[in-house]
């Protein structure tokens, strides 16, 4: 009788069990009922081709994934081309993730790398990042990079970049850059900075470059130590939607780790907002100051024109001690990850604050187009215009990752 119950109690088991691992189905005829269980044979896959597995990855790429995933990258490259560099091709890299994941209100960090070549001899490969650390109480930023650019030089100051004609060098520049912020309440962020700069001259023509710099030096080696304090109230750095950013930095770079004749310094300050206006459209603008002492190196000069302001411009063909520049930026979100941004803006190049000329304002304004790439990480296609020098419009095109500013 014992045996008996065991024996029942096991089919009973086994019985559970497959109803469980198996699909059940009940057929009712009249007054009896016929139950049945089967094994679904398992469905092969549809294979996707290539443009359906291409659309499928971006598709996924704009979705944030760092509160599951540890880090969230996506790879996507294309052809690129200004007025500067020429036609080329890009390859970009964005990833994001949280030092936190429990903490979803804090902002996640970013990290990109970006190669390009282009057909006029310009190769580019770097790695920039914001680190966020836990409750954003620490941030590192970080950004290393290697270039070699052919390169258009007119000379130093406003007069040489109208009246002289440019002499073609290619610029070496190795750059590595690292800041460390820590907050000291809230927003408010102290911090310090290492820069590492050596950019140096390659022309066959080099004669031709001396009396444009006079007695400078065609190469520059330079070590800068930097004291930052910033208010930071934007809600997510590569792209604001909304707050307030101001920054005051002042660099020292001494002699003794350059190869310039004396210390030389640098004061720069920013000025940011950023505000929603309606669904899908924000305002941004931005005002930058710097200045730089005497005995800085021409390379590392103010130059206006470059991918953050003045867009559109040549990159240092005004390049002088001195520069002020403002813009205001409309961004509007048009089509689910496509969107469209304007801008206008002034800047003026001078070398020192008594020789400020108002005539030589120059104008700014631009239109963009813009694809999320990542979550809150565009592409940005930028076209820039500027003022007309010697009757020839001022003008220039970019393709690059993360806004402006």
């Amino acid at each position: 009788m014992l045996f008996r119950r065991i024996a029942i109690s096991l089919i009973a088991t086994l019985v559970v069990y497959v109803a469980y691992a198996q699909e059940r189905s009940i057929l009712v005829n009249g007054r009896d009922t016929i139950s049945y269980a089967y094994t679904p044979l398992p469905q092969t896959p549809k294979k996707q081709n290539f443009w359906r597995k291409t659309y499928n990855y971006f598709q996924q790429s704009s979705v944030d994934k760092t509160a599951t995933k540890k880090f969230d990258v996506s790879v996507v490259g294309a052809p690129t081309y200004s007025s500067t560099t020429g036609l080329g091709l890009g390859v970009m890299a964005a990833g994001l993730y949280r030092i936190d994941r429990t903490n979803m209100q804090v902002p996640p960090s970013t990290v990109s790398l970006f190669a390009r070549a282009t057909l006029k001899g310009v190769n580019n490969v770097g790695i920039e990042g914001i680190n966020i650390f836990k409750d954003n109480r620490d941030r590192l930023h970080y950004r290393i990079a290697f270039t070699s650019l052919p390169s258009d030089f007119w000379g130093l100051g406003y007069d040489a970049a109208v009246n002289n004609r440019p002499v073609n060098y290619t610029s070496n520049n190795q750059q590595v850059e690292v800041s460390y912020y820590h907050r000291l309440c809230r927003n408010l962020y102290i911090g310090t900075r290492v820069n590492f700069d050596y950019i140096y001259a390659k022309n066959s023509d080099r004669e031709l470059i001396a009396p444009l710099i006079g007695s400078a030096k065609s190469e520059a080696l330079s070590t800068g130590f930097s004291l930052l304090l910033e208010y930071d109230s934007r809600d997510f750095i590569p792209n604001p939607y909304r707050g307030v950013y101001l920054s005051m930095q002042g660099m020292i770079r001494p002699k003794a780790l350059s190869n310039t004749k004396s210390n030389s310094w640098k004061i720069a300050g920013v000025a940011s907002y950023y505000q929603k206006l309606w669904k899908g459209g924000l305002i941004a603008m931005d005002l930058y100051v710097e200045s730089n002492s005497s005995g800085t190196p021409w390379q590392l000069y103010a130059r206006m024109g470059s991918k953050y302001r003045m867009r559109g411009y040549y990159e240092g063909r005004f390049t002088d001690r001195n520069m002020v520049t403002a813009q205001v930026e409309l961004r509007q979100r048009v089509w689910r990850r496509i969107g469209v941004a304007v801008w206008g803006g002034a800047g003026n190049c001078f070398n020192s604050w008594s020789s400020y000329q108002w005539s030589h304002t120059l104008p700014n304004y631009g239109i963009g187009l813009r694809w999320e790439f990542k979550k809150r990480v565009n592409v940005r296609f930028d076209y820039g215009f500027g003022g007309r020098v010697n009757g020839r419009l001022i003008n220039g095109f970019q393709v690059l990752l993360n806004e402006a500013f």
